[in-house]
């Protein structure tokens, strides 16, 4: 006869696990003896190996005691379906690490392959990770609220991307994260970035989601809001001459 200690050291197992099975109802627990102990005879330790031998190969405990009691082609048909179930489970598991993979670079999740390999460019053209974020984070807004302009943007976007003074700009904005919003050498960008606007301007341009996006760089970095902001307001001032030029004529 063995003590509760014997028979878990018998079965590769604690005291505490012993006591589990119990308390679940998967190992009878003995009567005390004269001495105040529990005693388990040999048929409780094979049956605690078999439990054992169960939950390690991750058949659910609440299937256990069923399968302790079944017939081979009982037993054989149960062993089936929890092997299809786990195998469901690593399938499951399987997908919920690709999707974790794939927060490692956020915009795989919600933006076209098109637009990933966009701002995939625009990091190997020195670009920083702080810049494509504000990129990444443009496009999320402009496929939410705008959509249909997507296709267009995105043969935009790799245009600019072809042309090395785009990419120039790209990156002195980039420089220019840090400077001080009264830096002289703002004054240049700005009047750089506005020749560019002037060529590249289209209609609708600062309807919808770009409102959003500026926003979002001006909240970044000081130097970057008094560029949107002198930007803006060359704009409005050039629509404005152009509503005056329209009532003049």
């Amino acid at each position: 006869m063995l003590t509760i200690g014997q028979l878990a050291a018998t079965a590769g197992v604690t005291v505490r696990t012993v006591r589990h099975y119990h308390h679940v109802g998967l190992l009878p627990e003995p009567e005390r003896d004269a001495s105040g102990y529990r005693r388990y005879g040999a048929q409780a330790a094979v049956d605690l190996i078999r439990i054992r031998t169960l939950a390690d190969a991750g058949v659910p405990l609440a299937r256990i005691d069923a399968l302790l009691h079944a017939q081979p082609a009982q037993f054989a048909a149960a062993i089936t379906d929890i092997d299809a179930e786990l195998r469901r489970k690593i399938d499951q598991l399987a997908e919920y690490r690709r999707r974790i993979a794939e927060l490692a670079g956020g915009e795989r999740l919600v933006l076209p392959p098109e637009v990933v390999a966009i701002l995939d460019r625009m990091r190997g053209l020195g670009v920083s990770e702080r810049r494509v974020r504000l990129e990444r984070d443009s496009w999320i807004l402009m496929q939410a609220l705008d959509p249909q302009v997507m296709p267009q943007r995105i043969r935009d976007k790799n245009a600019g991307l072809d042309d090395p003074e785009t990419v120039r700009l790209y990156l002195a904005c980039d420089q220019s994260f840090g400077w001080d919003p009264s830096d002289p050498r703002l004054d240049r960008l700005i009047d750089d970035l506005d020749a560019w606007e002037i060529k590249h301007e289209r209609n609708g341009d600062r309807a919808g989601y770009l409102k959003l996006v500026s926003a979002r760089i001006s909240e970044a970095s000081p130097a970057w809001q008094r560029i949107v902001d002198a930007l803006a307001h060359r704009a409005e001032q050039r629509a404005e001459q152009r509503r005056a030029a329209g009532r003049e004529s």
